[in-house]
């Protein structure tokens, strides 16, 4: 099962490539990311399949695991997709009128959507029925 791992970096150059090859040196595959950099440091979301592994692989690398989130992750989408205007907003508004937080969202490798929520399993009931 996939999860989310938090970890903090710095915002210089070279930080973006100890963290890809950490991952890569130690076979893990890098689902989906998403980093946003700020007040000189960058908060990076990382999805992947191997968490052991991958915890292992950041921390030998010095790159300290702030969090690990339990995440939904779409199945690789067919048309229509998540690259349809309007999609995110229909999977969130059914969300929305079921009462359930997003805490977290990115789009992943191949077409997939990764949400954390405040409840993932009616979450991926909902959505399910939506695909």
């Amino acid at each position: 099962m996939a999860k989310d791992l938090l970890v903090t970096l710095e915002d210089k150059p070279g930080e973006g490539a100890r963290l890809g090859e950490a991952l890569g040196n130690a076979g893990v595959n890098i689902e989906g990311l998403c980093a946003i950099m700020e007040g000189g440091r960058g908060t990076v979301h990382i999805l992947v399949e191997d968490v052991a592994r991958a915890r292992a692989a950041l921390e030998g690398a010095g790159i300290t695991v702030d969090a690990e989130t339990d995440v939904l992750v779409s199945p690789a989408l067919p048309e229509p997709d998540i690259d349809t205007p309007g999609r995110f907003g229909a999977m969130a508004r059914a969300l929305s009128d079921a009462g359930i937080n997003i805490s977290l969202a990115y789009v992943a490798a191949r077409n997939r959507v990764v949400l954390a929520t405040s409840d993932n399993q009616r979450a991926t009931q909902l959505l399910q029925s939506m695909m």
